[in-house]
C-alpha cells in the first residue's frame, strides 16, 4: 500500500536534525476539557449524531463552536446518510446517550473505511490536492511528497510558525526547494467534496499547487 510504503521509505532518512518532532498531540488552554474523535455521521428524527469509531453510543451534535455542520454534512450525506467525521468537543451528560457540543471540524467525508485508517495516529499533517495529483504525509520522522508520474519523496524538514494559525514546512533537500504552506481556512477537496479545515499550497522550485489539508492525530490545534 503507498501509504504504507511512504512512510516506510521515510523512516530510513538518515538527516532529521532539521525536522520538528512531537512527542504526542498538544493541548492548547482553550481545549481543556474536550477531546478529539473521530466516527459517523447520521440523521434521526431531525437531529444529527455523532457515533465515535469502535462504540455503540450516538451522541446528538449540538454546534456550539458554529461549525456549519449540519448544512456540510447534509451536502455531502451519501444514499445511506452516514459519512465520516473527525472532530473535537465535549461530551455532556443527557437523554439517551447524552449530547457532542461540537467545538471544531476537521474534516467531513464520504467513507467506509476511515476508522481503521492504521497511520491516522502517526500523522501530524496531510495534505492533498489534484490536477495533476499530489499529496504529502507528515509525521515526526519527516515529510513524504508524494506526486503523480514521481515516485514518492522523503525529506526532512522546518516548521514556521506564521502567526493567525498559519505556518510553513520547508525543505532543501535533494537539491530541490520544497514548502508546505498551510492555513485554517475552510476547505472542499475539488474531487471528492470532502470538507477539511485548511487550505494548503505545495511549492517545489518555484511551482505552485493548490488543495486541502488536515491535522494527523499527532497534532490537533
Amino acid at each position: 500500500m503507498r501509504v504504507a510504503r511512504s512512510l516506510a521509505v521515510v523512516a530510513l532518512l538518515p538527516l532529521f536534525a532539521a525536522c520538528q518532532f512531537f512527542d504526542g498531540p498538544r493541548e492548547s488552554a482553550s481545549h481543556v476539557g474536550q477531546t478529539r474523535m473521530q466516527g459517523q455521521l447520521s440523521a434521526a428524527d431531525g437531529k444529527l449524531l455523532f457515533q465515535p469509531c469502535g462504540e455503540q453510543r450516538r451522541y446528538v451534535v449540538n454546534d456550539t463552536g458554529g461549525t456549519s455542520v449540519l448544512q456540510q454534512a447534509a451536502t455531502l450525506a451519501d444514499a445511506q446518510g452516514k459519512l465520516f467525521a473527525d472532530v473535537r468537543g465535549q461530551i455532556v451528560p443527557g437523554s439517551g446517550d447524552g449530547q457532542l457540543d461540537l467545538e471544531k471540524l476537521y474534516r467531513v467525508e464520504r467513507s467506509s473505511n476511515a476508522c481503521e485508517d492504521p497511520n491516522f495516529k502517526l500523522l501530524i499533517l496531510r495534505a492533498a490536492g489534484h490536477t495533476p495529483e499530489w499529496n504529502v504525509k507528515v509525521s515526526g520522522k519527516g515529510m513524504v511528497v508524494d506526486r503523480a508520474g514521481q515516485p514518492p519523496l522523503a525529506v526532512p524538514y522546518v516548521e514556521e510558525q506564521l502567526g493567525d494559525g498559519r505556518f510553513n514546512l520547508s525543505s532543501e533537500a535533494n537539491n530541490q526547494h520544497i514548502e508546505l504552506w498551510v492555513a485554517p481556512q475552510r476547505c472542499v477537496d475539488s474531487s471528492t467534496g470532502s470538507i477539511q479545515h485548511m487550505t494548503a499550497e505545495l511549492r517545489i522550485d518555484g511551482k505552485v499547487q493548490r488543495g486541502c489539508g488536515y491535522f494527523g492525530g499527532s497534532r490537533d490545534d
